[in-house]
């Protein structure tokens, strides 16, 4: 059995989440200067999220699940997940309990970084998630693993993963992604046909 392992910012999603909740608090323009930074491989994904995480931890739980529930997902890839969701995964650096409206939507199985909540309600951010850890997970299950993404964040999921796929729908995959990738694909209709034949 083979599975397929999706980043969600800017893969499944139409757009980077965090950059959309920091428009709540006027802080766009910085948050979007940092996740850019982060996808290119400026700065080490651990450290940008902290960073993100301490910025954006101010939103009230309820106005960030309205948020994430408006976002615009890929149509073609959210199809194809419902329809094959007992074999996708979700592999997201993103924070668990800020991505539950996406996850709802997906019905798939789920690796984030975690947070507990403290007694306001406030998520604290426990552990960040390492996607290369993610794909072994998958592995125990399953003969084959295809990743797909673009940022350098997934590059340790593409090395870790059976088959990688460099994924342009909304960025340019970095260099570092389109290297280790056994294929680049730029528009989800092609990337949904590619995952039917593999």
């Amino acid at each position: 059995m083979k599975k397929f392992a999706f980043d969600l910012d800017g893969t499944i999603t139409k757009a980077e989440t965090l950059p959309i909740l920091a428009r709540e608090l006027g802080i766009a323009a910085q948050m979007k200067i940092l996740t850019e930074l982060t996808l290119a491989g400026k700065i080490s994904f651990e450290k940008s999220f902290r960073l993100r995480y301490e910025m954006l931890k101010k939103i009230p739980p309820k106005k960030i699940a309205e948020i994430m529930d408006a976002v615009e997902l890929d149509e073609e890839i959210f199809n194809f997940i419902r329809e094959n969701k007992f074999q996708c995964a979700v592999v997201t650096g993103n924070l668990d309990c800020w991505i539950e409206p996406i996850a709802a939507k997906l019905g798939c199985e789920i690796f984030s970084s975690t947070s507990e909540l403290d007694t306001n309600g406030v998520p604290i951010l426990k552990k960040i998630l390492r996607k290369d850890f993610a794909i072994q997970r998958l592995k125990e299950s399953c003969d084959k693993v295809i990743a797909i993404g673009e940022s350098f964040n997934d590059v340790a999921m593409f090395k870790a993963a059976d088959i990688s796929i460099a994924y342009g729908g909304v960025h340019k995959p970095v260099d570092a992604a389109i290297f280790v990738a056994d294929y680049l694909i730029n528009d989800s209709a092609t990337l949904c046909r590619l995952l039917k034949s593999l």
